[in-house]
């Protein structure tokens, strides 16, 4: 039997791999597409004693099937952002409490109690649509916070510059979560010195903007905000758990999460620490549709575990990933 308690409170490398492998089976028993793929692999989920052994999803199948590890009706249905014609992801998510906890949790192990920030949201292409998990967790964070300054801006940039200038003066603690373009059109309208705000930026210009290093976009709104460091947030539509970077473009994972790094040629074989490869993600979250996921984002990890996220695979290529779409 699985439980939430299997999956939110691991507290060593050997529990994490344990619960891991047990997730594996479970999801290959149970998830019709994984199972198939693993066969396609030829992998025989008896053998598989480690983590290194287990077969990874490319996450492209979350645009061309459902994903799916039980038959419980469907609570919500979080999709990808896309230009039009496109074809997006959709996580199917059976039990979104699973979410909630994992988000809730994420947070506080990396910020504290959400009561002591106004949350502030600067999320305009994703409140232009629908089924956006970043909005859904962003949403009930400005809630939880019991703030009444906390909540979502779109276009109001004037309203947000008073804002975040009232509430520097009266010394409040103060997170701002924001979609990188639009972070930068706030700081081109008004320049800042603030002592007592995080900024986090989410990644994307969603064609808004030429794309960046990392160094240069923290650097410009480290220069425009007035702080020490950028913040950031990894997550996607497909994963049910969140990455924080406190600084430097280094994340860490909660303790149900964990990346591994594969060879571009070879997307079996993984790299070892400090080598560029493509980024694969367990999410114990994910129990409900698939925990382990071969993204399309190219990073190297650090012997802390901790890792960077440095580009991203072409759409022409996920080269050693291509072979293993069915």
């Amino acid at each position: 039997m699985i439980t939430t308690t299997d999956i939110f409170t691991i507290s060593s490398q050997k529990q994490f791999e344990k619960i891991a492998l047990k997730f594996f089976r479970y999801q290959y028993e149970n998830n019709k597409v994984y199972q198939e793929f693993c066969n396609f692999l030829k992998t025989d989920p008896h053998k598989v004693k480690s983590i290194q052994q287990i077969p990874f999803l490319p996450i492209q199948f979350f645009k061309s099937h459902e994903v799916i590890s039980n038959y419980d009706d469907i609570q919500e249905t979080f999709t990808s952002s896309g230009t039009t014609g496109m074809i997006t992801s959709k996580h199917l998510v059976t039990d979104v409490t699973l979410y909630k906890e994992s988000y809730q949790r994420g947070f506080s192990e990396f910020y504290g109690n959400i009561e002591d920030y106004v949350v502030l949201a600067l999320l305009p292409s994703y409140l232009e649509r629908e089924g956006s998990s970043l909005i859904y967790m962003v949403k009930d964070l400005i809630e939880l916070s019991n703030h009444p300054e906390s909540g979502f801006y779109l276009n109001n940039h004037d309203e947000l510059i008073a804002k975040l200038n009232d509430l520097e003066e009266a010394g409040q603690n103060v997170i701002l979560i924001g979609v990188t373009f639009a972070l930068l059109d706030l700081i081109e309208k008004q320049q800042f010195k603030l002592q007592h705000t995080i900024i986090m930026e989410t990644g994307g210009m969603k064609g808004r903007r030429k794309e960046m290093i990392r160094e240069e976009l923290h650097d410009q709104l480290c220069e425009g905000f007035g702080v020490a460091a950028i913040h950031s947030e990894y997550g996607m539509t497909e994963l049910l758990s969140q990455a924080y970077s406190l600084g430097n473009g280094v994340f860490e994972c909660p303790a149900w999460m964990q990346i591994l790094v594969r060879d571009t040629e070879d997307a079996l074989t993984y790299i070892p620490d400090g080598k560029t490869g493509g980024i694969n993600v367990i999410d114990l979250a994910n129990i409900n549709s698939c925990s382990f996921i071969a993204t399309q984002d190219l990073g190297k990890k650090n012997p802390n575990n901790s890792f960077e996220v440095l580009g991203r695979f072409d759409n022409s290529d996920i080269r050693g990933c291509n072979l293993m779409v069915l």
